[in-house]
């Protein structure tokens, strides 16, 4: 049984479909994924899927990013029998240069290729690869926006399914895919309310679901991107080239961050080590100093002066304020605080918590207390405010060294009244005052 890849390319929520031309080798006027002969080693085709894409529409393997390789998947059809490798990559570009062997390419919707004359078992094949349930789950790398987006496109493919099947419970089926999807990340409160707002929106079908989701996933995707070109104007505001320091990996604070010339420095984020990958991934268009902090370096990174703004990202904010993010980001917070660094989080509306009784990792009252950072949101209009507990009363600043928001030595300060650092939203940054 021959072997033979097939790769198909993502961009914003959308795949790339190819229809071949009179010149394919088989299946002529079909629609399908980019795919070929697996030549060499048939347990590892992924050069080989990499040579196909290249070959087939132009998009070089630095365009690039493997999500997943899935099973493969038996085809018998009229033209022979197949084993077909898919592998799911992240397209970096939506510039194809089609070969002679396409007769038409195309950036759809997944469930687009259930309405078309497709190769066998096309539909089976992305879902191989697919976001599902458990690899949303599963996901540590990425940020909760990218996680509510994958989440998102989940629905989106079950739903789908569930409509081509036409099967009387399918309702139910896809109800409880939005059950799992919200339940599988508690923590990232932009899930939960993107797919919440999907099955509130949507009539009770499959099929209702399936183009509702198809929407949000577009919406999600340019909420984020609006939020990393907003935290770029304010972080000009630092200088043409500010030094940045982050934590963790953010895809809203990389996009920003990718489009700013000075140098970045990335605290390492343990224990799950993300900072390493998000260094090596902002490094690797060689346009930028890039910086990997220890966790322990950083405050000393801060008392030095090399950074002139923090900006990170969130996985949720609070109606009272307080901001719900990765591991080490109270601390880089305080550090920044004492040395009059400002720190700015960067994050879609979606993130706002419905409610104020409790936080992701439990009640309110167990969240820590003291001198801090905090964010918040409006959601009528889409703010995210960075501000910043003061001083002492009668005193300009808390610190020794008079720094705004510095604690007195050897003491944890006590909550006062905020300031107000500034606030991000879609037009402008006000200044420092009150709101």
């Amino acid at each position: 049984m021959a072997h033979v890849v097939a790769a198909f390319l993502r961009n914003r929520g959308e795949l790339l479909l190819v229809r071949r031309s009179d010149a394919a080798s088989s299946y002529p006027g079909r629609w399908g994924g980019v795919a070929g002969y697996a030549t060499g080693d048939a347990a590892d085709p992924l050069a080989d899927a990499v040579r196909e894409v290249r070959e087939e529409t132009g998009v070089a393997a630095d365009d690039l990013t493997l999500v997943r390789r899935g099973d493969p998947v038996d085809v018998d059809g009229p033209e022979g029998s197949f084993t077909v490798h898919p592998f799911l990559f992240d397209c970096a570009t939506r510039s194809v240069r089609p070969s002679e062997e396409l007769a038409a390419v195309e950036w759809v919707r997944p469930p687009a290729m259930l309405a078309r004359e497709t190769v066998p078992r096309l539909w089976d094949a992305y879902r191989a690869v697919g976001p599902t349930v458990e690899t949303v789950a599963a996901d540590r790398t990425h940020g909760s926006a990218a996680v509510s987006v994958r989440a998102l496109e989940a629905l989106r493919d079950a739903a789908a399914a569930a409509a081509a099947d036409d099967a009387d419970d399918g309702w139910e089926g896809v109800a409880a895919v939005a059950r799992a999807l919200r339940d599988a990340r508690p923590g990232m409160t932009a899930l939960a309310t993107r797919v919440n707002r999907v099955m509130h929106e949507a009539a009770r079908t499959p099929g209702a679901v399936r183009d509702r989701a198809s929407d949000a996933v577009g919406t999600a995707a340019g909420a984020d991107e609006r939020a990393a070109r907003e935290a770029v104007r304010v972080l000009r505001g630092h200088g043409d080239a500010p030094a940045v320091l982050t934590l963790s990996r953010s895809g809203t604070v990389a996009a920003a961050l990718a489009a700013l010339d000075g140098p970045v420095f990335v605290a390492e984020s343990r224990p799950g080590g993300e900072g390493r990958e998000a260094a090596a991934s902002l490094a690797a268009d060689g346009e930028r100093e890039v910086t990997l902090v220890p966790d322990s370096a950083v405050a000393s990174l801060l008392a030095d002066g090399a950074v002139d703004a923090a900006l990170v990202g969130a996985d949720a904010v609070f109606p009272d304020g307080s901001v719900a993010n990765k591991v080490g980001t109270r601390g880089l917070a305080l550090a920044a605080a004492r040395e009059g660094v400002p720190v700015y989080a960067a994050t879609a509306r979606d993130k706002v918590a419905p409610g104020a009784s409790s936080t992701p990792s439990g009640p309110r009252s167990r969240r820590p207390r003291g001198w801090r950072v905090r964010a918040a949101v409006r959601p009528d209009a889409g703010r995210v405010r960075d501000r910043r507990h003061g001083g002492r009363r009668g005193r300009r600043g808390g610190g020794p060294r008079g720094r705004r928001g510095a604690p007195p030595a050897g003491r944890v300060g006590r909550r006062r009244r905020p300031r107000w650092k500034g606030v991000i939203r879609a037009d402008r940054l006000r200044p420092s005052g009150r709101p």
